[in-house]
């Protein structure tokens, strides 16, 4: 199984470009803090970046990546790129008329957005003019999609992952070099998405040529290839993003709610996003081709292996990650964005919303792993049937929670609607056979979770000494989570729960 080297390979440009876009958060965060106007940039930056998500790390990537795979293997290298060329014009005619259509319509659009801004007509106009700055996005990094679909099928895996960091990059050279010349710093982070995306859609352009993969505008036919990428795309949409589809309902009803929320969010999720991105995204990544050339070749057996090793990799570095979170949510939201115009207040409500979205972080991640399954088998139907009902669960719980405990309410509503949303996968897989557990993974289950209670209690107890050096809140941090993670791995040792030696990265007798 080839997983670990793409998976290092993803995970860690990730990591770079995690590193990256915190370093683009607090200079947010101190530059705009947590008030009215990172609230309308946050909520217009989220239209453009919901499509991100979807098709950089979902839909798009599902459905093509199966198609173009089963091509490359039956018909050769030109067949490929020849249908790869066919996608690209057809979405390069869809997605100009998409853009066109929500230009003009954006005030409708933020409408559905924010409706809870409709009372105050400044900050309604002013999330219209800069959404219509920022949705160009999604013109160009649907196209940044196509291009690192196609290369992770030749199992090019830097490019596509090196990408986002590019937008960070970007946004970090706007905050520090460009606040002058525009009429306020919302308008400022708005052109900085316009420009990061169509710097990201020139590098992968760049790399696509580099690596000789001729792609080409031509006249598409609508082939029977062409057929089931949009019969796989549209449910797909769904089904890979409900997490998504959650967040964005959150975003919806907390502009109902006081001036600030949609911005505790916003520096809640993007802790969260980290252990998503570096193991779930970068995993499911890297797992769709294997799994999509293993069952093109009927090996079912190495098929079902494959999916245990990756669940059992999850779980070993998502549950530690979610407890940390969890227990040390408020030294966090400090160390990061405490500085500025980001208050004490601002801290503690926004390391409440970090602390309720941790308890779904094991689920975020294998829902990451659980999708791609679907999608190697070209199954997209019960997906969407798990997520329509998974975004019904998120926004009954919303309404119920929030009325208690404001935006933390939502938080927590997302990560009930996210387990429910992994239970159901597991259950469906497992009814089918698609999913059997081996004796590996049984084995290693009930050693991850003792190792785990004492990991908590670790950090637990000695999260109290995370302020040694008072003036120093990241380095107290840094730290803390190295002396943390070298506990977690004396655990691993001393319980001989060597996950990486199934994969044949290291060699433990």
């Amino acid at each position: 199984m080839k997983l670990i080297k793409p998976f290092i390979t993803i995970s860690g440009f990730t990591f770079i470009s995690k590193i990256l876009g915190f370093l683009r958060d607090i200079l947010i965060a101190a530059f705009v803090g947590a008030g009215l106007i990172a609230d309308v940039f946050f909520v217009a930056f989220k239209l453009p970046n919901f499509f991100r998500r979807l098709f950089a790390e979902g839909a798009f990537s599902a459905a093509f990546i199966p198609i173009f795979s089963s091509i490359l293997k039956n018909k050769g290298k030109p067949q490929a790129l020849h249908f790869g060329s066919e996608v690209l014009s057809l979405l390069l005619f869809i997605l100009l008329i998409v853009v066109l259509i929500f230009e003009f319509l954006m005030p409708l659009v933020v409408y559905f957005l924010a409706p809870g801004y409709s009372e105050d007509p400044m900050k309604l106009n002013l999330l219209i003019e800069l959404s219509r700055i920022t949705f160009p996005y999604l013109f160009f990094i649907s196209l940044v999609s196509l291009f690192t679909g196609i290369l992770n099928s030749f199992n090019k895996f830097a490019a596509g992952s090196a990408a986002p960091i590019f937008l960070n990059l970007t946004f970090i050279v706007f905050i520090l070099s460009f606040e002058e010349i525009f009429k306020t710093k919302g308008h400022m982070l708005s052109w900085a998405v316009f420009f990061a995306g169509l710097v990201q859609l020139i590098f992968l352009m760049f790399s696509i040529y580099k690596n000789n993969l001729k792609i080409f505008f031509v006249r598409p036919k609508y082939s029977n290839y062409i057929k089931r990428l949009f019969k796989l795309i549209l449910p797909g949409a769904i089904g890979a993003g409900v997490i998504q589809i959650n967040l964005l309902i959150d975003v919806i009803l907390a502009s109902f709610l006081n001036t600030g929320s949609i911005s505790y969010l916003y520096y809640a999720e993007r802790i969260n996003q980290l252990p998503i991105a570096l193991i779930g995204v970068a995993l499911g990544t890297a797992l769709l081709p294997t799994l999509s050339k293993q069952i093109s070749q009927n090996k079912k057996s190495k098929a079902i292996y494959t999916q245990n090793r990756a669940i059992e990799f999850c779980l070993v570095l998502a549950i530690p990650a979610s407890l940390a979170i969890f227990i040390i949510a408020e030294p966090i939201i400090s160390s990061f964005f405490e500085r500025g115009e980001f208050t004490s207040n601002a801290k503690i409500l926004s390391a409440k919303a970090l602390q309720a979205f941790a308890v779904g972080v094991p689920a975020y991640v294998l829902v990451k792993i659980l999708t791609p399954i679907y999608f190697a088998r070209q199954n997209t139907v019960t997906p969407v049937k798990i997520a329509i009902f998974c975004v019904f669960i998120n926004f009954i719980f919303n309404i119920i929670l929030m009325q208690f405990y404001q935006h933390v309410g939502i938080a927590m509503a997302t990560a009930i609607a996210s387990w429910v949303n992994c239970l159901l996968l597991f259950y469906f897989l497992l009814k089918s056979k698609e999913i059997i557990f081996d004796n590996i993974l049984k084995k290693n289950f009930k050693k991850i979770i003792l190792v785990n209670i004492l990991f908590a209690f670790f950090i637990f107890y000695f999260n109290q000494y995370i302020n040694i050096f008072s003036n120093l809140k990241f380095l107290n941090l840094s730290i803390f989570v190295l002396l943390s993670i070298s506990f977690y791995i004396l655990l691993l040792g001393f319980f001989k729960l060597f996950i990486f030696s199934n994969f044949k990265l290291f060699k433990i007798r």
